[in-house]
């Protein structure tokens, strides 16, 4: 079974899931896809403070699927922790390949509510590194956990777009995270912070050390 495919529970009843849950370096047919990707040209993050994760996690309708995420080798062994816990718990999570499979497009990505970490570009307007570009920040499920700020000039930022009316956090939807749900609380147990507690804008699918 390979990132992205279904794994019968037979299979796993029969196997156990353990080769599923992987921390690995970046093997060479996966760092030739970043490519001019999630690892651009004026990359600075080496390729050896990354890591590879397999991470086998269950949709709302309780499917395993087969998830990858390359994340920066500081956090790589909580975050497998952490999706071996979701896993267990059945917690739902969609979808999680990696960016390049939608050309390191965010809006892509999140409008397929995909799950996913490393993705290398500078903070607007400034010469420092985004804590996606290091591998230290998490996506979970990007669609219904939308990113919301208002601008100084008043404009409305909504991303994904699509992901609008899952802006209203009073509503019960799939995916959605909460503050105190088990995704919660795993990540902030282990330093993360949740951009659904920021004041200034809410990212509600986003935890970043």
């Amino acid at each position: 079974y390979h990132p992205g495919d279904e794994v019968p529970d037979d299979f796993l009843k029969q196997n156990g899931c353990e080769q599923f849950f992987q921390n690995i370096a970046i093997p060479d047919t996966i760092f030739a896809l970043m490519q001019g990707k999630t690892y651009k040209a004026n990359c600075t993050t080496p390729r050896d403070e990354l890591r590879y994760l397999l991470c086998l996690h269950r949709d709302k309708d309780g499917r395993a699927w087969v998830g990858e995420m390359i994340v920066n080798t500081c956090i790589a062994d909580d975050v497998l922790d952490i999706f071996r816990q979701l896993y267990d718990a059945a917690y739902p999570i969609e979808r999680m390949r990696l960016p390049d499979y939608w050309d390191a497009d965010d809006e892509r990505q999140m409008t397929d509510n995909n799950s996913s970490s490393f993705n290398f570009r500078l903070i607007s307007h400034t010469n420092l590194v985004s804590k996606h570009g290091k591998g230290t920040a998490i996506d979970i499920n990007s669609l219904y956990n939308p990113y919301h700020k208002i601008t100084a000039n008043g404009t409305e930022v909504i991303e994904p777009a699509i992901g609008k009316p899952y802006l209203d956090r009073s509503k019960d939807f799939d995916y959605k995270i909460t503050k105190g749900d088990l995704c919660y609380r795993l990540f902030t147990s282990k330093g993360f912070v949740w951009g659904g507690d920021w004041s200034n804008r809410k990212d509600y699918q986003h935890f970043e050390l």
